[in-house]
């Protein structure tokens, strides 16, 4: 499987038609043609239901298109990235961050980092925590942040602070009225519709949710499995379902949500700093510098370890 498979995959997927895609791609209908039943072939897999006019994915091609997509723009990314270091000539350090982790302390560090670094180019890129393993691993980032404990070799974790959790009710939600504003406990909130996120790729920070219900021999009622942390929040005001988030989302104040403590120990969640193994870059270290004065100027105990 190649690129351009996926290229001539994804623009007969949008264009849902082998005519506007073979001149969209600017290539003639039958080699395209040709190239999608290859691609069929080598997955064991049809993607198309040809049959229907407008064409339309099956099943397994829907999945195909979305993980086509990714991997397309992050192809795209990495390009662009590129061209950008090829232009400027200086330094660049690249950044990936799980979503949540720009609520909490992760935009000051970065504004710090840019002014005692005026001379690095620095690109952030949003990726779940699973997926900074991989980009770690070839290089396509220099430090992750996120919040997902997975053991590799190959791979460093200092974990900054350990977050506590707390919980988003709809307005209406009967629990705002009937505890008023004490903390909730999980008990409590099992058995009401819940939202997590996000619903793919696992393990992810869903699994960390889920898990403080199994540890106390509960069973959450998941009713929704949302993609993103936005999409979460406003299933949340639009009455779908609680959803349990990290302390410093709660600064999103909208007026159609609450925000509850939970009433359990060690309800929390883990902002993880991920670096390849035996990486001593100056870069690097002066990212870790900045964390740790940063930390001990709010009167948070100073990550151990973390400049060696």
């Amino acid at each position: 499987m190649e690129l351009r498979h996926l290229r001539y995959f994804v623009a007969v997927a949008q264009e849902r038609n082998f005519t506007r895609a073979a001149e969209r791609l600017h290539i003639a209908q039958p080699p395209l043609s040709r190239q999608i039943q290859q691609l069929e072939e080598e997955l064991g897999l049809q993607l198309f239901e040809r049959d229907s006019r407008p064409l339309k994915t099956t099943d397994a091609g829907q999945l195909f298109l979305e993980q086509a997509t990714q991997v397309l723009e992050r192809v795209d990314s990495v390009r662009m990235m590129m061209q950008r270091l090829k232009e400027s000539g200086r330094p660049r350090f690249v950044i990936g961050f799980a979503p949540s982790t720009i609520y909490a302390a992760l935009p000051n560090l970065i504004r710090r980092f840019r002014a005692e670094a005026p001379d690095v180019e620095l690109s952030l890129v949003e990726m779940v925590s699973f997926e900074q393993i991989a980009a770690l691993k070839e290089g396509r980032i220099d430090v992750g942040f996120g919040r997902i404990r997975r053991e590799d070799p190959g791979v460093r974790r200092d974990v900054l602070r350990n977050e506590p959790l707390v919980v988003a009710l709809p307005l209406s939600h009967h629990l705002v009225s009937h505890e008023g504003s004490l903390a909730l406990s999980l008990a409590s909130l099992a058995p009401e519709p819940l939202v997590i996120y996000p619903r793919e790729p696992r393990p992810s920070y869903a699994d960390q949710v889920i898990s403080l219900f199994h540890d106390r021999g509960l069973t959450p009622n998941i009713v929704h499995e949302a993609r993103e942390l936005q999409t979460a929040i406003g299933l949340v005001a639009a009455e779908v379902g609680y959803a349990i988030i990290p302390e410093s989302v709660a600064r999103l104040r909208r007026d159609d949500i609450v925000y509850r403590e939970l009433d359990e120990p060690g309800a929390t969640s883990p902002i993880i700093m991920s670096r390849r193994v035996g990486d001593h870059s100056a870069v690097l270290a002066l990212m870790s510098h900045v964390i740790i004065e940063t930390y001990t100027e709010w009167g948070l105990p100073a990550p151990a370890g973390l400049e060696s």
